[in-house]
């Protein structure tokens, strides 16, 4: 039997496209801190909040683009929020005070929300079900590797060009990712969604995926995990003397990733999510334990290498397994779904645990973060692994 094809058009553009919006955001993450201090001599409590209010845009957006999506397609809002990522990028050239830049940072992130689901769940549809697992994998590869190149490319520009120059470069990228959108050609039968749309009343299931909400309340947990990983990392090295090594820490952490997950995409297709998910988050609690540890070069990167395979296969997991739980015709919804709990973990969770670093430090805030790990599993095995295992079982 012949492999249904994996590697479209439209596939390679909306991860491209996906690629470059994350290439954006974390660069502006690590850099519009440091600019707002600079121009506008914000506190550090201060630029946080000009950081944060992006995630917010992106956040709210989920709500309105997974709807938006099963309405009037995924093509249209996909060039909608590119273009609107466009413009909002534009615009920080005009960012005068502090109050604009917020807003700005806001309404970007909103195009971000927008964008990102819409390619998301063009991916879901687009793919052959029985390779969806791998596809996602690969999908995401994209992501990680704009994780990864965003902070590096941010401080190295912030460094040695004008911040006019690196606004100038995120809206290079948004317009390409802008015209790719609009080259790309999905066939969406929009009519059986219509015709569902008109038979259900409004509730919070109309902007949700009611069958993915278990896998994105594990995700939730896994994601404040991850979050205080982001947040906290740089802090944590200058602490414990190992600012070098933090340096390729992400570096290390993306290779890992692209490396895996080629063969975790393939393994979940065949034999469940529970044989990715499982040995995932325990690597996850694991990599979290040795970081909370760590007082060389060499275990600091270990613990990148144990997150890597913990939580950058868990993420292309869980997404997998929210759109594979999903009726065909709510995979915008379920693909929302996902990211709504994913950004809200990794954008809030750092602000509560930041409070009790003063109380635990950073070495005791790994520690708990592998414990909240930890009770992710037990309640993913809860939620969904043992229905699997035995609906696989009577198979």
């Amino acid at each position: 039997m012949q492999k249904q094809q994996l590697w479209t058009k439209d596939f390679i553009f909306a991860s491209l496209i996906n690629f470059f919006l994350i290439i954006v955001m974390y660069l502006l993450m690590v850099t519009i801190g440091p600019f707002a201090a600079d121009r506008f001599g914000a506190d550090a409590g201060t630029a946080g909040l000009v950081s944060g209010s992006y995630i917010i845009g992106a956040l709210m957006a989920r709500f309105v683009a997974g709807p938006l999506v099963e309405k009037v397609g995924n093509k249209k809002v996909l060039v909608a929020g590119t273009l609107l990522y466009v413009i909002s990028g534009a615009t920080y050239f005009l960012a005068f005070n502090l109050p604009l830049l917020l807003l700005i940072r806001f309404i970007h992130g909103i195009g971000m929300g927008v964008g990102s689901t819409a390619t998301g769940s063009i991916v879901a549809r687009i793919l052959p079900p029985n390779r969806r697992g791998e596809g996602i994998g690969y999908y995401s590869m994209f992501s990680v590797l704009g994780a990864a190149l965003g902070p590096f490319l941010g401080i190295l520009l912030a460094k040695n060009l004008p911040f006019a120059m690196l606004f100038f470069f995120c809206t290079i990228l948004a317009l390409a990712s802008f015209i790719l959108a609009i080259m790309i050609k999905t066939d969406e039968d929009l009519a059986f969604t219509h015709e569902q749309k008109e038979k259900e009343r409004f509730s919070i299931w109309s902007v949700m995926e009611k069958n993915a909400l278990p896998i994105g309340i594990v995700t939730l947990f896994v994601a404040i995990s991850y979050g205080g990983v982001l947040s906290f990392i740089m802090f944590y090295a200058e602490e414990m003397d190992l600012v070098t090594a933090s340096s390729f820490f992400f570096l290390v952490y993306a290779v890992t990733v692209l490396l895996s997950r080629p063969f975790t995409g393939k393994l979940l297709d065949l034999k469940g999510g529970n044989i990715v998910v499982v040995p995932a988050l325990l690597l996850f609690a694991g990599g979290l334990t040795l970081l909370s540890e760590s007082v060389t070069g060499a275990m600091l990167l270990g613990a990148g290498v144990l997150i890597g395979l913990g939580f950058g296969n868990f993420q292309s997991s869980a997404q997998a397994l929210s759109v594979k739980v999903a009726d065909p015709h709510r995979m915008g919804l379920a693909t929302s779904t996902f990211f709504i709990f994913l950004d809200f973990g990794v954008g809030f969770g750092p602000y509560i645990l930041g409070s009790l670093v003063p109380i635990i430090g950073y070495s005791g805030i790994y520690k708990l973060l592998a414990g909240i790990v930890l009770f992710a599993l037990v309640l993913y095995i809860a939620v969904y692994g043992v229905r699997e295992h035995r609906e696989r079982k009577t198979a």
